[in-house]
């Protein structure tokens, strides 16, 4: 297809723009830090993001569609099925291909480390479906070209795949307000705002569900779906435990994270189940902080019992 480049940037500007608009008229969280320190740290990282796949990858996904439909390469092009439903299955693929990786980048540590920029935000807006350090990015492009080999969409469907993806995670992370009633019939079709914004939590249960971006049923049917969060949108806290520091914002920072920042215990091994994990000193700070010093509030934001966190607390009695 020719200007690929051009109908991409074109759609995602578009909904970019909307979407900018629709959070500035109907926001649904008021933010908790500087708007335009946060939007030139994420703003930034997508130039930069978008300048290292062109010179690090020989090959993108669309090329290697070509060359596999010429080649005859991947499932769709040997089963030859009829181009609506040839698009249909490479598009559903390829979304599940998207929530797997998603998942393991929660699961692998070292994974988890490079993902930690993107949930590291303390707001949550459209720009953080933007945030991504450079070397996820990398190893994802890898993924996709490798489900694209092995898939073997067309063209026409891997455009048409990149285009939704865009543009659904620009949504789905809006700080937009949308009807409870609209919402709860719209999750059924699409992932929405306030159903990614649980993902977004700084309780740990909570980010280690509802990985899906743009088809909602991976997450019902992989068990990790959850409905709304425990202290509801306006209450929730956004981003992780271990960064709260309202003066570590920069591009600097972000690329640096996964280097210096301490990983805390968001690694899961159980999928949409709180981890099996010992509470750290900063996470039950933050918690206590958060509730008032409130226990059965900050156990229920921690996701543990109240008597694991009083043991924790009669271990170390400083924290309170």
């Amino acid at each position: 297809m020719e200007n690929e480049v051009t109908v991409r940037l074109a759609s995602f500007l578009i909904v970019f723009i909307l979407v900018a608009i629709w959070e500035l008229m109907a926001p649904r969280r008021q933010p908790t830090v500087s708007r335009a320190r946060r939007w030139f740290a994420n703003l930034g990282i997508v130039f930069l993001n978008s300048g290292l796949v062109r010179v690090a990858m020989p090959i993108l996904p669309v090329g290697l569609a070509m060359l596999a439909q010429k080649g005859g390469w991947g499932l769709l092009n040997i089963l030859a099925l009829q181009f609506p439903v040839n698009v249909i299955a490479g598009i559903v693929m390829l979304d599940l291909v998207v929530y797997l990786q998603h998942v393991m980048f929660h699961a692998v540590p070292i994974l988890w480390r490079l993902h930690m920029m993107h949930h590291a935000d303390l707001d949550y807006d459209l720009t953080t479906g933007l945030r991504f350090h450079p070397i996820e990015i990398i190893i994802s492009m890898g993924i996709k070209l490798a489900a694209v080999a092995a898939i073997g969409p067309s063209v026409f469907t891997v455009i048409l795949f990149e285009i939704l993806l865009n543009a659904l995670a620009t949504f789905n992370h809006g700080n937009i307000y949308i009807p409870y009633a609209i919402d709860r019939v719209l999750r059924l079709f699409l992932v929405t705002p306030d159903m990614h914004r649980v993902h977004h939590s700084v309780t740990i249960r909570e980010t280690n569900c509802n990985f899906g971006f743009n088809m909602p049923w991976w997450d019902r049917l992989f068990g990790t779906y959850r409905a709304q969060p425990a202290a509801g949108h306006e209450g929730m806290a956004i981003g992780l435990a271990q960064f709260r520091d309202t003066d570590r914002l920069g591009l600097l920072w972000m690329l640096a994270l996964p280097f210096t920042g301490k990983p805390g215990n968001y690694s899961i091994n159980r999928w949409g189940k709180e981890p099996s994990r010992r509470l750290d000193i900063e996470s039950v700070r933050y918690a206590l902080a958060q509730t008032g010093g409130n226990k059965a509030k900050a156990s229920r934001l921690l996701g543990v019992s109240r008597a694991t966190l009083y043991r924790f607390l009669a271990d170390f009695p400083n924290v309170s």
